[in-house]
């Protein structure tokens, strides 16, 4: 429990700021779901429209601060594999 007014802020800051972080984090796992999605289904097409909106929305987790800078980088790239996999 809080004792100063300072770390009463604190903690007002940081439930919004976790409530922001949610939501980028959210959204970005939508855009991802949405490519796996359609590589399961087998739609080449439209796995590869949902990996081109999955890609900035990755990145730019990354530079909100939510996805390190490799495991943003990792993604796309294993997301990026698995899509091209799909025309062979």
């Amino acid at each position: 429990m809080p004792n100063t007014a300072s770390a009463k802020k604190m903690v007002r800051k940081i439930e919004r700021r976790t409530a922001v972080n949610k939501n980028r984090r959210t959204r970005m796992r939508t855009y991802v779901r949405r490519v796996e999605e359609a590589i399961a289904a087998g739609d080449q097409a439209a796995a590869k429209t949902a990996f081109q909106a999955a890609e900035p929305e990755i990145m730019r987790a990354v530079s909100k601060g939510i996805l390190h800078k490799n495991a943003g980088s990792r993604k796309v790239s294993r997301l990026a594999a698995r899509v091209a996999k799909m025309s062979t």
